[in-house]
């Protein structure tokens, strides 16, 4: 089965349910979608790689009052992203008196979409240019 490109390519549990029906899914094996399924994660597999990342902070630690000291340390504007999906939950912070109610916007958004309030903050790239692989 090809699930297209879209929300149930990247589905972990549909890709399970596929390989346990003895269905050949056509897409990324189960623990390719598991390592990807959190930006956070995956941004922690990339720099193990050694590949290179945009400026910004992954890690464990939630804390307010962390996540606004190291957006101050990366430099705004900021980008504060859902780190468990796409296209939700992501502000653009360009002052740091703005950080705490993007904050709990985002952390809000992010619950509400995906059932998680885990945040990343990257550096926010005002024209970017990039190649996906």
């Amino acid at each position: 089965m090809h699930p297209g490109y879209g929300f149930l390519s990247e589905n972990e549990d549909f890709a399970q349910a596929c390989e346990a029906a003895g269905i050949v899914f056509i897409g990324p094996p189960v623990e390719a979608i598991a390592a990807m399924g959190s930006k956070a994660a995956a941004k922690a597999l990339m720099h193990v790689a050694a590949v290179p990342l945009v400026l910004g902070y992954h890690g464990d630690n939630q804390d307010a009052q962390l996540l606004h000291r190291e957006a101050d340390a990366i430099g705004y504007p900021v980008l504060l992203k859902a780190s468990a999906g796409g296209g939700k939950g992501m502000r653009v912070v360009e002052r740091s008196e703005d950080f705490a109610a993007a904050l709990a916007s985002c952390k809000r958004e992010a619950a509400n979409s995906f059932g998680n309030d885990r945040v990343l903050i990257e550096k926010y790239l005002t024209r970017p240019r990039h190649v996906e692989v």
